[in-house]
C-alpha cells in the first residue's frame, strides 16, 4: 500500500500537460531567460505577434465569407488583411530571430526551431498568398487563396504552441536573471 508521502508528483508550478517535443525540469526551477529585444524588461516578441495572427485570422473568415456570399467587400477585405498579416509578421519575425540568434537555450529546444521553421513557412504562404491576388483580390480566393489561409491558420495555431512551449516549459523571454546559453 502506497501513501501520498511516497507518491511521487509533479513538483512544478505547471500543469501536467505533457511536453510535445521535450522537457527539462531544471528549466523548471530556474529564472528564465530575458528576451533580447525588450522595454523595461517587457518582451516584445509576444507584443508583435498578436496583429499578424489576428490579422491572418481574420482573412481565413473573410475568405469564407467570399466563398459564401461571392461580395467583392470580403476579397478586398482578404487582401488586405493579408497583406498587414505580412508586414506585421516581418516585424515579429525580426524580434523573433533576434531571440532565436542570441539566446543559446532556443536554439538548444527542438520547440525553438519548430517555432523558428513554422514561422517563416506561413511567412513564406502568405507571401504567395499575397501575390496571388495583387490585381485581381476576386480571382485568387477559389480555391488556392482560400487552401493557403486554411493552411496558414493551422500552422499558425501550431507555432503558437510551440512559442508558448519556450516560454512556460523553457522559460524563455520571461523577466529572470537566468543566463542567455543552455543551464
Amino acid at each position: 500500500m502506497e501513501t501520498t508521502e511516497t507518491t511521487q508528483i509533479n513538483s512544478t508550478p505547471f500543469p501536467n500537460i505533457p511536453p510535445i517535443i521535450e522537457s527539462n525540469d531544471s528549466e523548471y526551477v530556474d529564472s528564465g531567460v530575458p528576451s533580447t529585444v525588450a522595454i523595461a524588461g517587457h518582451p516584445l516578441h509576444p507584443l508583435s505577434v498578436i496583429f499578424p495572427i489576428a490579422f491572418l485570422a481574420a482573412a481565413l473568415g473573410s475568405d469564407f465569407g467570399y466563398w459564401l456570399t461571392r461580395d467583392f467587400f470580403w476579397a478586398r477585405a482578404s487582401l488586405w488583411l493579408i497583406g498587414l498579416g505580412l508586414g506585421g509578421g516581418v516585424l515579429a519575425a525580426a524580434i523573433g530571430l533576434s531571440d532565436f540568434f542570441k539566446i543559446e537555450r532556443v536554439r538548444k529546444r527542438s520547440a525553438g526551431w519548430a517555432h523558428l521553421i513554422l514561422n517563416v513557412s506561413i511567412l513564406v504562404l502568405t507571401l504567395i498568398n499575397l501575390l496571388l491576388r495583387l490585381g485581381d483580390p476576386e480571382s485568387g480566393i477559389l480555391p488556392w487563396g482560400l487552401v493557403i489561409s486554411l493552411i496558414v491558420g493551422t500552422l499558425t495555431s501550431a507555432s503558437g504552441w510551440f512559442g508558448a512551449e519556450l516560454s512556460y516549459r523553457h522559460k524563455i523571454g520571461v523577466v529572470g536573471a537566468g543566463s542567455r546559453r543552455y543551464p
